[in-house]
């Protein structure tokens, strides 16, 4: 078992607040969030772009080790992850998190690839704890 931490504050409230997102690893540190960065587009960032970036990372994993598994000692794996914030319910949710997967696995069919990206989507920790559509699409180069 591991466990991990973060942390955010969040000064002023509604619209006008400024917050700000650490992580226990440090690779962010007092990054600012508030309004602006989530719906405006200013710099920053916000929940939704960070559950991506986890998204996109645990399934790149969790599709690596699937092949590693099946016996593949090389490759590129690249994921896009989108994350949808819609209005629901008198309120927000994430609807959504659309994956995108470009991979170069030399020597493994089409239909290998599918069935072990389709399997790490399915398992990997982030998709399990998403309570939302979950989309996949791939491709196999070379």
């Amino acid at each position: 078992m591991t466990t991990n931490s973060a942390s955010a504050r969040y000064s002023g409230l509604g619209k006008e607040g400024k917050g700000a997102i650490s992580t226990r690893s440090g690779v962010l540190s007092d990054q600012p969030y508030g309004f602006g960065t989530r719906f405006e587009g200013q710099p920053g960032t916000n929940p939704e772009e960070l559950i991506a970036a986890a998204h996109a990372a645990c399934f790149t994993m969790a599709t690596s080790f699937a092949l590693a598994k099946a016996g593949f000692s090389d490759g590129t794996l690249d994921t896009q992850c989108t994350v949808t914030l819609d209005s629901a319910d008198g309120g927000f949710a994430v609807t959504k998190s659309a994956l995108t997967l470009k991979a170069s696995v030399p020597g493994i069919s089409a239909e290998d690839f599918e069935k072990l990206a389709d399997e790490a989507k399915a398992g990997c920790p982030i998709s399990k704890l998403l309570n939302c559509e979950i989309t996949l699409e791939k491709s196999l180069e070379g």
